[in-house]
């Protein structure tokens, strides 16, 4: 905890249990993000799925990124993660993607997608509406969950942008440069979508998080020189 940089924050007039609150819920939605994009990834197979692979791959990585970036902070403001990461897929700030469940030989396997908690009542819509088309042989409305998925966290950055604006700097431009990469995430799943072009254009290095690699302690193209 760094003492008077916490003291400026309170002194701005920010409460910082509440901000908080805030890191620790969009820092576990980082965290189940990249564990359940990371069974997509490896599942992300036939013409469809090799389709995906490379952007799920970026987003996969950048969201551990953005995991890695927040902790740092939320300890500088006097927080910690929880010890049981159980409770802390709890309080995830948005809802995770589940693959569907296609095991062969297996009739009971039932395919789902769902959440572990937490998420706006539209990221619950998608989710629902997503499991009823999954249930159905339909797996495109899979991708309206990667979808809302990024609009959720397009939503808890914002949130927190404007919270800590002209107040907590740090937190400020931490979670704008997060905002930056969630934005351009949902931009590549909604033109996967067809809901219009986004100007993609993919990046030189897979998980390369432009906006958020100098927050760091590590960059991920770190070679060790």
């Amino acid at each position: 905890m760094g003492k008077v940089a916490l003291q400026m924050v309170e002194q701005a007039g920010i409460d910082v249990k509440e901000l908080l609150d805030k890191l620790v819920r969009a820092a576990s939605a980082e965290f189940t993000t990249y564990y359940y994009y990371t069974i997509l990834r490896a599942n992300a197979i036939g013409f469809e799925g090799e389709g995906l692979k490379e952007i799920i791959e970026d987003a996969r990585l950048e969201d551990r990124n953005h995991f890695e970036a927040l902790v740092p902070r939320i300890y500088e403001l006097g927080g910690e993660l929880p010890r049981d990461i159980r409770d802390f897929a709890n309080q995830a700030a948005c809802p995770d993607a589940y693959l569907p469940d296609r095991r062969q030989n297996n009739d009971d396997a039932t395919p789902r997608v769902g959440f572990t908690s937490g998420g706006s009542e539209e990221s619950q819509t998608a989710v629902l509406e997503a499991k009823q088309a999954v249930e159905q042989g339909d797996l495109r409305p899979l991708l309206q969950v990667l979808v809302e998925a990024e609009r959720c966290a397009i939503r808890v950055y914002t949130d927190i942008c404007n919270m800590t604006f002209g107040k907590d700097h740090r937190t400020y431009e931490l979670s704008l440069a997060i905002l930056n990469e969630e934005i351009e995430h949902e931009a590549w799943f909604s033109e996967f979508l067809g809901e219009g072009p986004s100007g993609h254009f993919r990046r030189s290095a897979p998980g390369e998080s432009p906006y958020t690699s100098r927050f760091l302690v590590v960059p991920h193209n770190h070679n060790g020189k």
